[in-house]
Formats: C-alpha cells, sequence, structure tokens
C-alpha cells in the first residue's frame, strides 16, 4: 500500500494504521488540518515585544521592528501626554509645548517560505520534517493575517517553485495552504530521484517578492546551504526581518551505535552500518555542520532562529517558543 510505503519511505513507525487509503497526517498534510490550525494561531506573535520565554529574546534577537511609524501630525502639548513625545525644537520656536503624533503603519506584508524538497521527507518519531515544516507556515499565516498585514510565500520542492505575493484575507491565506499542500503532497516514497532545487535559487525569488520591509519565515532544514547563501540571505536581512525556522529530526542528533539502518533518496537504497565509526562520525559531521551554520548566520546578521523538530506537536512547540500559550 502506498501509505505503508510512504510511513517506511519517512522512517516514521506505524504505530497506528490509517482508516482508509487517505494520508496519515504524519506524512502529508491537508487543507482542511492546516485550517484547523487557524484559532489556536492567535496565541503567538512576530511582534518586537515578545514575552521573556519567547525564542525572539535573547542576546543574538532579531532586529524585528514590528510595523513602522507615520508621522501624522503636530499638535499643543496635553496632560497626560509622554514626554518622550515632545518636539523641543518645535517648542523652542513657538514658546509652548508641542507633541509629534504618529500613526502604526497599516501594513507589513509577510513572506513566508516553505521547503518541501525530498530532504525534508524524513521523520521518526512524530511528523515528517515536511509536516512539521508546513504546519509551521499556516500557523504563521494565520496569525499574519489575523493581525491585518498581507500574506505572501514561496513554496519550493525539488522540482517546482511557486511564488505567491502578499495578498490580504483569507483569500490570500488560502492560496498560501493549497500551494503548500500540493507541494506537500509530491512527496512520495516512489519519487523519481532528481537534483533537489538549490536552496540559492529560493532565495533569487524571496529578493524579488521581498525588496523591503517584510518579515520573511524561511522554514527549511537548510540542507545544501552554501558562502553564497550566506551573501544572499545577509542582503534580503538588510531591508527586511527575517526570521528562519530550523526543522529537524532527533536522529540526526543522536547517531546510534550499533544496529543497520536503510536510507532511501525514493529511488536507490543505501545500507548505514552504524557500529562503523566512520559511518556514525560521517552523519555527526554533517548535521553539527549544518547546525554551526546556521549559529553563524544568527550571529552574524542577528537573525531570529526557531528550533524545530519533527519529534514533537507542531503547535505546542510554536507557542512554547514564543512564549504564548493555547487556551
Amino acid at each position: 500500500m502506498r501509505n505503508r510505503a510512504a510511513l517506511s519511505r519517512a522512517g516514521v513507525a506505524p504505530d497506528r494504521a490509517p482508516s482508509s487509503e487517505a494520508d496519515d497526517p504524519r506524512i502529508h498534510v491537508s487543507l482542511q488540518g492546516m485550517r484547523s490550525l487557524e484559532a489556536a494561531a492567535r496565541a503567538i506573535s512576530f511582534l518586537p515585544n515578545q514575552p521573556a520565554r519567547s525564542a525572539l529574546q535573547g542576546r543574538h534577537r532579531s532586529r524585528i521592528r514590528g510595523r513602522g511609524l507615520d508621522f501624522e501630525e503636530l499638535r499643543d502639548y496635553l496632560p497626560g501626554d509622554d514626554v518622550r513625545a515632545i518636539d523641543w525644537k518645535v517648542t523652542a520656536r513657538a514658546g509652548t509645548p508641542y507633541v509629534r503624533v504618529y500613526t502604526e503603519e497599516r501594513d507589513r506584508p509577510t513572506l513566508i517560505v516553505v521547503d518541501q524538497r525530498m530532504s525534508m521527507f524524513y521523520g521518526t518519531v512524530h511528523n515528517t520534517k515536511a509536516v512539521t515544516a508546513a504546519e509551521f507556515a499556516a500557523i504563521v499565516a494565520h496569525r499574519v493575517a489575523k493581525q491585518g498585514d498581507r500574506v505572501g510565500g514561496v513554496v519550493f520542492g525539488d522540482s517546482k517553485i511557486d511564488e505567491l505575493r502578499p495578498g490580504r484575507g483569507r483569500a490570500a491565506v488560502t492560496r498560501f495552504l493549497t500551494s503548500l499542500e500540493r507541494a506537500n503532497h509530491r512527496l512520495r516514497a516512489d519519487a523519481p530521484k532528481m537534483v533537489p532545487m538549490p536552496f540559492n535559487d529560493v532565495l533569487e525569488a524571496v529578493a524579488r517578492l521581498a525588496t523591503r520591509d517584510h518579515l520573511v519565515v524561511l522554514i527549511s532544514d537548510f540542507d545544501a546551504c552554501d558562502a553564497v547563501t550566506e551573501r544572499r540571505l545577509g542582503a534580503i536581512a538588510q531591508h527586511n526581518d527575517v526570521v528562519l525556522g530550523l526543522v529537524g529530526d532527533p536522529s540526526a542528533e543522536t547517531v546510534p551505535t550499533t544496529g543497520q539502518v536503510t536510507g532511501s533518496d525514493g529511488a536507490k537504497q543505501a545500507l548505514m552500518d552504524f557500529a562503523d565509526s566512520k559511518v556514525r562520525d560521517g552523519v555527526a559531521q554533517v548535521t553539527a555542520s549544518r547546525l554551526e551554520q546556521v549559529i553563524e548566520w544568527q550571529k552574524r546578521m542577528r537573525l531570529s532562529v526557531l528550533p524545530l523538530t519533527a519529534a514533537e506537536d507542531t503547535l505546542g512547540q510554536v507557542v512554547r517558543l514564543l512564549g504564548g500559550r493555547v487556551r
């Protein structure tokens, strides 16, 4: 059965059999499932005043500014006004105190970039990384739309990339989630082998859509990144707020010391013997170098990094990372 094959390909133990041929939610997302996250998404925020527990706080927190402020008018100072709003130059010329009044910008577009390549079609505990990435993207889309901002995205797999310019309202969210569902369902156990979509090509698309003053949320395992990736990411971060959702699986953090594991890319299989120290060291080195690379980006560009794991429920860990709570 195809669903059983997908479970095997993804590495998720088939502890419960699907009731029909419909896809297991740990393997593939559904539009209905992603829509169901809308109410709970109200618990999170990407605004600059984060709770102390939020992963967006801390030593290397992002320069997330939220919406900017538009100057509206100068007016006479009134009792109770914030003295920090006094325009001292105008006050000196006029001889009476004046304050500058600002209004919050009504819109800050958000671009959600979601990796659905075959490297994401893997998981050993709860979800595949692709499902965790898609669910996080859905949560972000719902929250951004709820606060009145425009939502767009770049959804990419190994062979196809969808560029969705930011739009407003439920229609824009549905368009984004539909594209995400399609990309996720292209991942399957019998998918033909192909050269993965270069991450640098994806960043080119991001740069075209997010010229400045966007919130850009990049969700990926950041496989196959290099020095060019860092330069392009840095250029995007110069004019936009950037959050990285780093999706991982616990099997990459704890390499077993015994046993054999069969890995597959959908077309070929390879037997890895973890009793061999060279095999263990090779797997550990790949994982460690990827993590070090993302941490270095965080330090150099002051990006925010949200470490997500496919081993847990997506909503629960996102709320925990951002300091919110689900009622």
